[in-house]
């Protein structure tokens, strides 16, 4: 007579095998209609499952996190079947979840058409009105091949073949479909209520260049119709503030096959570029770093002692000059180990904070590379520390406060936090590792910082702290991240001279908090949708005439505006303002500024914003007041 313990501590008995659909009804009528699946003593199962025994039992809902992967996950299945009853010779591959939908890979002779995603999703709504019961069961591994090699299914079929003779597989059928799959499932197509087919690529078989090219459908699915329209609405404004489109708009770079991954930038770009670096460089002076600048190719022999020639050669690019290998530097941190190696430090010296606008490169795949989000060259507001052990802590919390202050200067206040540990392909003991991991997990919980856990996506020499932040529209952006690292100081021979006249191997802190700045800046394009704040904005204000007659007098206020440092042009041009007011709108410049006869004559100007706020006119000396209050608002540097 199994006893179920609910969530609330409340207990159920029930005098034989249950089933989680029945204990949800024996709840109550709601929660039984709202029911998609079962956590069992945590673990995630279908509302059909039997529980024979004692068990503490969680309904799950489209409420639940769990709930709305349930969703996607089986809208994966109810777009493979649609697709066999509108193409029946396609044969279906696999079709995981995904960030905010799904997608499934099939094989089929011609390619997919917009009208044929039209036709599938029309006919996905037709089955899921059905509320077909989706039933699982399990097979022996060789008859579960042979069961999709009668159905004409031969990728299943090579699925279940690499699984061992020994095993089973569970498969789950609606109506006329029936799909491998470990589940669970929602319990109908009922529950499959708000989806949309969002787009067709190609994806090779497996991950594999080598094999076919198939065809991958794209899909999004939500509890809740709203929930669709806002994700769509996130959508279209992603598309907006892309930011190669507004590159090319604004003109602030460009990216060529000659140079793939790599960044032109163009003046206007590089402006933005150099007020974060100088910013960054105001950071780390407060902090009590000091800038370094190191070599972009080093020999192979110390990317070997380093570990990196092991751990991550396919990512290096390479070269080779006079009998010697080299490598281009994916990191800076064997070259500040070079730095540090210099002379004899005692631990008076620590901790030594080193820092550096490095230039790296990695030899990305160039099907990942997106702009200036996935690049092969790029620098980084890199730094390393070295420490003593009794110092992580107070470093990390430094760090930690240098990072929340430059995020919020940057306008992102919601960042999230993630302890990643120990990878499988690492360097170092298991002892080792254990430390370093305590050390970051307890300077995350002294320093009151609430953190998820990511095990095995730590770097290859220590763990990691990682910091993402939010953008407008709600995506997430991993940006910093502090790395402690006991192991490359030892294999670079880096020691100093402790209190008990003992050499020892500093703590290497590795940290950044913008990381790429390529990437960063793509980042800023688009959470401000090219507007940026006055600080960064390439172009500040543009001082337009209405006519010849006040050329003159626009060109002395802008080369008033200029001589007290700020960012301004004049526009001469003999077009209409109404045109010029246009053309510097769709420029996003922060201000606009207007001269005719009355502003001559008066010695004023007239201040429009970029939104269209008419501020009326001024002088010129309380305009500067004003953009000096912006620009110390926005930034403190």
């Amino acid at each position: 007579m199994p006893v179920i313990t609910l969530p609330d501590g409340s207990q159920r008995s029930f005098a034989q095998p249950v089933s989680v659909a029945e204990i949800a009804r024996s709840i109550g009528a709601g929660l039984a209609r709202a029911a998609l699946a079962g956590k069992v003593d945590g673990d995630l199962v279908d509302t059909s499952h039997l529980i024979s025994a004692d068990a503490a039992l969680a309904i799950v809902t489209d409420k639940d996190a769990e709930g709305l992967d349930l969703i996607r996950h089986s809208t994966a299945h109810l777009l493979a079947y649609a697709v066999k009853e509108l193409f029946p010779d396609a044969q279906v591959t696999i079709g995981p979840v995904i960030e905010n939908g799904f997608y499934y890979d099939f094989s089929y002779a011609r390619p997919f058409t917009p009208e044929d995603l039209v036709e599938i999703e029309k006919r996905m709504t037709e089955l899921a009105r059905l509320d077909l019961p989706i039933v699982r069961r399990v097979l022996p591994r060789d008859e579960a091949v042979a069961y999709f090699k009668r159905i004409g299914e031969h990728y299943k079929a090579e699925i279940i073949g690499s699984i061992p003779a020994d095993q089973e597989v569970s498969l789950y059928s609606e109506g006329e479909f029936t799909d491998l799959c470990r589940g669970p499932h929602v319990p109908s197509t009922g529950k499959l209520k708000v989806f949309k087919l969002m787009s067709v690529a190609g994806a090779y078989w497996r991950g594999d260049h080598r094999n076919e090219m198939l065809q991958r459908i794209y899909g999004t699915a939500w509890a809740k119709k709203e929930d669709l329209d806002a994700y769509l609405h996130r959508l279209d404004e992603a598309e907006k503030r892309d930011h190669r489109k507004l590159a090319r708009q604004l003109d602030l770079f460009h990216m060529q096959d000659d140079a793939p991954g790599m960044v032109f930038w163009h003046p206007n770009g590089w402006i933005i570029w150099q007020e974060i670096e100088q910013y960054m460089r105001s950071r780390f002076r407060e902090h009590g770093y000091r800038e370094v600048r190191t070599p972009t190719i080093l020999d192979r022999a110390l990317w070997e002692k380093s570990g990196h020639w092991e751990n991550y050669r396919d990512n290096m690019f390479t070269t080779h000059s006079e009998a010697r290998d080299y490598a281009v530097k994916p990191m800076n941190c064997p070259g500040h180990v070079q730095i540090f190696n210099c002379g004899l430090h005692s631990y008076r010296d620590l901790p030594m904070r080193l820092a550096e606008f490095g230039s790296c490169h990695r030899n990305e795949p160039s099907g990942s590379l997106h702009g200036l989000m996935r690049v092969r060259g790029f620098i980084q507001d890199d730094a390393h520390i070295f420490c003593a052990e009794r110092q992580i802590e107070s470093e990390v919390a430094d760090f930690i406060a240098m990072l929340q202050k430059v995020y919020a200067d940057f306008g992102f206040n919601d960042v999230l936090v993630k302890l990643s540990t120990r990878p499988e392909k690492r360097v170092g003991s298991d002892e080792t590792w254990d430390k370093a991991e305590e050390a970051l997990a307890a300077a995350l919980g002294r320093n009151g910082l609430e953190y998820g856990l990511q095990p095995g996506e730590g770097a290859f020499y220590g763990p990691k702290i990682e910091f993402s932040l939010k953008d407008t529209l709600g995506r997430v952006w991993q940006c910093g991240t502090i790395q402690l690292d006991f192991n490359l100081p030892v294999r670079l021979g880096a020691e100093y001279v402790d209190e008990d006249n003992t050499r020892k191997a500093p703590v290497m802190l590795h940290r950044a908090i913008l990381g790429s700045l390529e990437r960063f800046i793509g980042i800023l394009i688009e959470h401000h949708g090219g507007s940026f704040p006055l600080w960064l904005s390439p172009v500040q204000a543009v001082v337009m005439n209405i006519s010849q007659a006040q050329e003159a007098y626009a060109a002395q206020v802008a080369e008033t505006l200029r001589a007290a440092g700020l960012r301004v042009y004049p526009d001469l041009r003999n077009e209409k303002i109404t045109y010029k007011i246009r053309e510097h709108s769709l420029q996003k410049l922060p201000y606009h500024l207007i001269v005719g006869d009355k502003e001559v004559a008066a010695g004023l100007v007239a201040v429009r914003t970029r939104k269209g706020e008419d501020l009326g006119q001024m002088p010129v000396e309380a305009l500067l007041q004003r953009l000096r209050s912006e620009l110390q608002a926005g930034c403190t540097v």
